[in-house]
């Protein structure tokens, strides 16, 4: 699977962790190294995604989509991973959330309250057919629904970026879904853990 290739298969593949192993592995190698810093993405940019990543993810008992840096992975597939069309319609989606925003509320998004803010992302996920809408294309939106450039080809490829990106960073896999990303030494017979997936 050429790298190119994953800003598409992002938006084509079903909603939920499990992923094929690799295209799980490809994302594993996209997680952001400590110390990482914005290349794509505006300040502003980013404190919008960081709001919406953690209304999607939000913290529970155990972290969401912030303290996973799923902001900093999206740039990164942004800045990398993504041709610069993808890149394009990627922050021309995102910066209509405040055009979005402002229309609703009269103010940016990130300046909403989280109750508004809830109430935009939900219209958004309402407006994409999860079980019927075709599949993005890497270059056109889809010409059939020219009122689904914001409400369906950007929100679909963000949510699904940001819940790849939490279940392929380290928080995501060993916190919530349990597995050890490096398993330790070979222990033969020893009973199965079952808080453990491998």
């Amino acid at each position: 699977m050429h790298r190119r290739e994953l800003f598409r298969l992002l938006s084509a593949v079903a909603v939920g962790p499990v992923l094929p192993p690799e295209l799980s592995l490809l994302l594993q190698q996209a997680q952001p190294a400590v110390g990482y810093k914005l290349r794509t993405f505006t300040p502003h940019q980013n404190d919008t995604v960081v709001a919406m990543t953690d209304l999607i993810i939000p913290v529970t008992d155990t972290p969401g989509a912030k303290a996973a840096r799923v902001n900093e992975f999206m740039d990164l597939i942004l800045t990398e991973w993504a041709t610069e069309d993808e890149r394009s319609r990627f922050l021309a989606g995102l910066n209509d959330m405040d055009v979005e925003s402002n229309a609703l509320f009269g103010r940016k998004f990130i300046e909403c309250t989280t109750v508004q803010q809830t109430a935009l992302l939900q219209s958004l996920d309402d407006a994409v057919d999860w079980q019927h809408l075709p599949l993005p294309s890497a270059v056109d939106f889809l010409p059939d629904y020219p009122c689904l450039q914001l409400r369906g080809e950007f929100f679909r490829s963000f949510k699904l970026m940001t819940i790849h990106g939490y279940y392929t960073s380290e928080v995501g896999m060993t916190q919530e879904l349990k597995r050890e990303i490096i398993p330790g030494a070979y222990h033969g017979c020893a009973p199965l853990v079952p808080e453990k997936k491998v």
